[in-house]
């Protein structure tokens, strides 16, 4: 790990249709990008791709590598509720933290050095994910930055007590506020949870972020919620701080309804994150033909004026078994199922995983290739933007406020 503030990066590809240039760093920051930069320390990257470094919108590392501990056999949405719920009742606070900080490392060596990170925090976890994330966020400064979903899994009407361990996060230092609507019994239920969690993001002046429409069934009103989260957010005046997850529902709607609620959606201008491996692996599972993907497209979000990201979700559990927090093959994955193969839709992809997921995040005034925006950088073993997606490449070099936090070179093997 280095300990100097001042780097330059030579020969860098931050955008296919120019030429190479050089990235000068300073404090933390980078100070110039252009030609024959000279430095200190210089770094020489032969050509290959520069970008931020990725951003986790949406991930649970607090419930994650529980697949060999509890498998979901059957499967389903219920399947993982209940297995993880049982779970949850046993969790001890070293264990949980350790777990967690495994995907953190997965997260930096993968090239993610700023997540928004999810855990359980209701009656049967009670605090303890929530305060192992709090605890890594400490651990982990300067490494990765966390903001904290104080997040109610288990429902908030349904379950006595869970509105309460919902606020004493926000007391002890949540970042955002959570909702999961879903799962409640009722949708009259489902609107007050949404209506609980309007009210303590107001009061404690945070942003809301939402698990939403999580379902197969698009008669279920429980997860076809999305119109009245549009109401409350534009009646409580909270546009541009409300991000909704998962969304499948919305991939079965008919095309009108779907126009007619991303138009909508960019008036409340409020975020989406699709979440491709869980919403694929969970979706469509009651289907007997014509299976659905049960993943959004992203193209008519963004053709629709709305921002939209994509992030891992789940690691190795009940609700997920795959995964290593590698947002790149997470991206792989979503580009062959959505069927994005364009050099238009590659731009979109990683478009998603920085820019858009910095735009949820509100971080996007330090966030970025321009002077004046942290040194937060992944050095990609790729010669163009274009084939980010495709070849899925070492990370070479992760950066971190200017200093070098993670490295893996390369060694090319031939066959004579």
């Amino acid at each position: 790990m280095t300990t100097s503030s001042d780097l330059v990066l030579k020969n860098c590809r931050v955008d296919d249709s120019k030429p190479l240039v050089d990235i000068e760093i300073k404090d933390g920051k980078i100070a110039k990008l252009g030609a024959n930069l000279g430095g200190r320390r210089i770094l020489d990257v032969g050509g290959d791709v520069v970008v931020p470094t990725f951003i986790e919108s949406h991930i649970h590392p607090d419930k994650a590598l529980l697949e060999r501990i509890k498998p979901n056999v059957e499967g389903t949405l219920a399947g993982a509720l209940r297995i993880t719920g049982e779970l949850k009742r046993s969790f001890v606070q070293e264990e949980v933290t350790s777990r967690a900080r495994q995907v953190l490392k997965m997260l930096i060596s993968n090239g993610t050095t700023i997540a928004r990170v999810h855990p359980d925090t209701d009656p049967l976890a009670g605090l303890t994910g929530f305060k192992s994330m709090l605890a890594l966020k400490d651990e982990y400064e300067g490494l990765i930055d966390l903001q904290i979903v104080a997040f109610p899994q288990e429902g908030l009407v349904k379950f006595p007590g869970a509105y309460e361990v919902i606020e004493e996060a926000l007391k002890l230092g949540a970042d955002v506020v959570g909702g999961c609507p879903y799962n409640e019994n009722r949708f009259e239920d489902t609107k007050k949870h949404i209506d609980l969690v309007f009210g303590l993001a107001k009061k404690y002046s945070k942003d809301l972020d939402f698990h939403a429409d999580f379902g197969d069934d698009i008669n279920d009103l429980r997860s076809r919620a999305i119109d009245y989260i549009i109401e409350k957010t534009i009646n409580e005046g909270y546009q541009g701080r409300v991000t909704v997850g998962h969304m499948i529902t919305l991939a079965s709607v008919d095309p009108s309804v779907l126009e007619t609620t991303i138009g909508k959606m960019k008036e409340a201008r409020i975020n989406v994150v699709p979440l491709p491996a869980t919403d694929l692996y969970m979706g469509g599972r009651s289907d007997r033909s014509r299976v659905r993907r049960a993943v959004l497209n992203p193209v008519p979000f963004v053709k629709g004026g709305v921002n939209i990201a994509f992030s891992s979700n789940n690691i190795r559990n009940a609700f997920t078994p795959f995964g290593k927090g590698d947002l790149l093959l997470i991206g792989s994955l979503y580009e062959h199922v959505a069927q994005l193969g364009s050099i238009i839709d590659q731009k979109m992809l990683l478009d998603m995983i920085t820019y858009n997921a910095a735009r949820i995040l509100r971080i996007e005034n330090s966030y970025g290739l321009e002077p004046g925006k942290n040194a937060d950088l992944v050095v990609l073993g790729t010669k163009a933007i274009s084939d980010v997606f495709l070849d899925i490449p070492v990370r070479r070099y992760v950066i971190k406020r200017g200093k070098i936090i993670y490295r893996s070179e390369f060694i090319e093997m031939r066959n004579f």
